[in-house]
């Protein structure tokens, strides 16, 4: 079939990222185009955007846009249509999507109703001939574009809402109700009332024609009380309309064949040499699996569990490099690791795109522990390179990665080592399990080939998301 998209959000690969949203905001338009559907991006044009934006054609424009005038730019960038935002009273400011020098910009709730209302007129009257079928929010940040459809008239446009992480619910006070633009007879626990204030997630959840989740075990994981953060009854009650569907990751960015030194997928030849050059720029000698993790340093994350596992796995002879920052008692808690154990244990604080593609390279593991993981790439790119997931199972993890068992491995099937519940003792059972798979080299051999030949592009995402297009505009 076919047909138009309109994408908000608030950040998108390759012009603003803070994390996983811009990536899959970044990878949608050209993986849904190769099934017949074209879509666009509306994003804020932050400070960070504004020189791109020299000749950008005018498209749309509204005189007063919560305190000052706003106007929408077209343009594409790397392949992506873009439509920008231009609000400087809102966006042009020091600082990140959410927060500034000082914290979190206290204006955030008019920001992002801003760019949903936005979205919401774009979707209901079309722009300079182009009108889409679909509106597609995402996260807190768009959720009152599904809100302003059905309160202000949708114009036959169907609404989809993608949770990507329900931790971050977008929360206003009661008393903005009448300034974010939305009707008094809503006020109540079935729509807009959210323990005494507004959410913005709650408004899209109530008001969207169609909920999805970026996997399908997130999806029933939010409708329990543990994983959904206080809208669990929300999501249980649109149950017959929610669905999850896997993100995907850019097969071209993260391919073993393009990296330096490049590796066989067949002969991993090069994987050894990754391994290597790993270990030497890390000043590691590991007879042993090497271990990596890229991640926030966040208990979320399982960050934690790391001081109570790590010295049996090294005292195996495996060894463990860690990239990433976040909580500073947990850069603390990896850093003593580190100098507990000179030689089998390497930490970088911070982020490094280039480095992350030679851990995943070189390294034999990749350990993903998160209490809770919506849908996670960090997996997917340990399996594109032969790293074997060691994951917790939850979320996208679940539903990504085949964990070692005697059925699995008897069966062929296995692609990395799964542990629940999320402990130290379940996580260090796990590494006591990957210590012995390791021992025996035609077995890891096998389960390293699985994992290579496990797809995690967007093809198959990307049909799922046409079809549910289809079947809303049918």
């Amino acid at each position: 079939m076919g047909g138009r998209v309109l994408s908000v959000a608030s950040e998108c690969v390759p012009l603003v990222k803070t994390g996983g949203l811009a990536d899959v905001v970044g990878a949608l338009p050209a993986a849904l185009a190769a099934v017949g559907w074209e879509m666009r991006v509306l994003l804020p044009c932050y400070r960070s955007l504004r020189s791109l934006v020299g000749g950008w054609p005018v498209v749309w424009e509204e005189a007063d846009l919560w305190g000052g005038p706003g106007r929408v730019l077209s343009g594409e960038v790397a392949g992506v249509q873009v439509l920008l935002l231009d609000a400087p009273h809102l966006y042009d400011r020091e600082g990140g999507p959410y927060s500034g020098p000082n914290g979190e910009h206290p204006d955030n709730a008019v920001r992002f109703a801003a760019l949903s209302w936005t979205a919401a007129r774009i979707a209901r009257e079309g722009l300079d001939g182009w009108k889409p079928d679909v509106l597609h929010a995402h996260d807190w940040q768009a959720g009152l574009a599904p809100a302003y459809l059905a309160y202000h008239g949708s114009g036959g446009v169907k609404s989809v809402l993608t949770i990507h992480n329900i931790a971050f619910q977008g929360w206003a006070p009661a008393h903005m109700l009448g300034v974010l633009r939305l009707p008094g007879h809503a006020w109540h626990p079935e729509a807009l009332e959210y323990y005494g204030g507004i959410s913005t997630l709650k408004a899209g959840l109530v008001t969207a024609d169609w909920i999805t989740t970026v996997s399908p075990t997130y999806a029933a994981e939010l409708m329990r009380p543990e994983f959904g953060m206080g809208l669990e009854g929300v999501i249980a009650a649109r149950g017959a309309s929610v669905s999850g569907i896997l993100n995907g990751v850019d097969t071209a960015v993260w391919n073993p064949g393009a990296e330096d030194p490049p590796f066989d997928r067949k002969s991993l030849a090069g994987k050894a040499a990754a391994r290597a050059g790993l270990c030497a720029e890390f000043g590691l000698e590991v007879p042993g699996p090497l271990a990596i993790v890229v991640s926030r340093l966040t208990d979320q994350k399982g960050i934690d569990l790391l001081p109570a596992v790590i010295p049996d796995f090294v005292l195996g002879g495996g060894g463990l490099i860690v990239l990433g920052s976040g909580d500073p008692g947990l850069e603390g808690a990896v850093r003593k690791l580190a100098a507990r154990f000179p030689g089998r244990v390497g930490v970088r604080i911070g982020y490094d795109e280039a480095m992350s593609h030679r851990l995943f390279a070189g390294a034999d593991v990749v350990l993903v522990p998160s209490r809770f993981e919506p849908c996670g790439l960090t997996q997917m790119y340990g399996l594109r390179y032969g790293t074997l997931p060691v994951v917790s199972l939850v979320g996208g993890l679940a539903d990504t990665v085949i964990g070692a068992s005697p059925a699995t491995l008897a069966a062929g099937v296995a692609t990395g080592v799964t542990f629940h519940p999320v402990d130290a003792l379940g996580f260090g059972q796990a590494l006591a399990q990957v210590l012995a798979l390791h021992a025996q080299p035609k077995l890891w051999a096998k389960l390293r080939s699985n994992a290579m030949a496990h797809p995690v592009g967007w093809e198959t995402s990307a049909a799922a998301y046409a079809g549910l297009y289809e079947r809303l505009c049918a």
